[in-house]
């Protein structure tokens, strides 16, 4: 099994167009989501309600590329 529970990475596509890594130039990734923490909520035991951003590492350098969900 790979990274992350799947056992390739994949291409991915973000706002139509296809994703290079900015370090490397890869076309190929490991999707998953983080958590965006706020001093605020954790304070309060409320990280549950923070936004989630969607991440996807690079599969030859590990970069990680954060995207904010559209609105």
């Amino acid at each position: 099994m790979g990274l992350f529970g799947k056992e390739e990475s994949e291409r991915v596509q973000v706002a139509g167009l296809t994703l290079h890594c900015e370090i490397c130039k890869n076309d190929r990734f490991w999707a998953r989501e983080a958590q965006l923490n706020t001093a605020v909520a954790t304070f309060f035991n409320f990280d549950w309600a923070n936004p989630t951003a969607d991440c996807y590492v690079c599969d030859r350098c590990g970069y990680i590329h954060w995207f904010l969900p559209s609105r």
